[in-house]
């Protein structure tokens, strides 16, 4: 499974949001700004996500997107599937449960690809947005330089 800009976009951008959860709405613009991706891609992005409901939107001058729900509770599974759609590696092993093979019962190689579903979706159902910010927390930690005082 290859995931595209919409999905990679997404998570950090989701991820953004989660890491600025303590301030005000943050507008799409900061997001942008801070993730080098096009506003107007984000627009498409969090549009897909609200309906969804993942995130809410507050209009006006102090206007932007929060999370509609906490950290903890997103996870990466949910955001790849509103905007990339059923996870899997091939068709007949697709989330979408409307797309089933003829061969199925005799394919030796759908449990293959069974497996490779099952592996993707064990990681991304159970990584959250409160994960990936503990993650780039410590990241950030380990990136800054050690303060030395004379």
């Amino acid at each position: 499974m290859r995931t595209s800009t919409k999905g990679r976009y997404g998570v950090r951008a989701m991820l953004d949001l989660a890491r600025n959860r303590d301030a005000a709405p943050v507008p799409l613009r900061d997001i942008a700004e801070r993730q080098g991706i096009s506003e107007h891609y984000l627009e498409q992005l969090f549009a897909a996500l609200r309906k969804a409901g993942l995130v809410r939107s507050v209009r006006g001058t102090k206007g932007g997107y929060q999370l509609a729900g906490d950290p903890s509770d997103i996870t990466v599974g949910q955001i790849l599937r509103v905007l990339e759609g059923p996870i899997g590696p091939t068709a007949c092993v697709s989330d979408d449960e409307s797309m089933h093979c003829e061969r199925e019962e005799a394919c030796a190689t759908r449990r293959l690809w069974q497996k490779v579903h099952d592996a993707i979706s064990d990681v991304v159902d159970t990584t959250t947005l409160a994960d990936l910010v503990e993650t780039a927390d410590q990241l950030e930690n380990e990136s800054t330089p050690p303060m030395y005082y004379i």
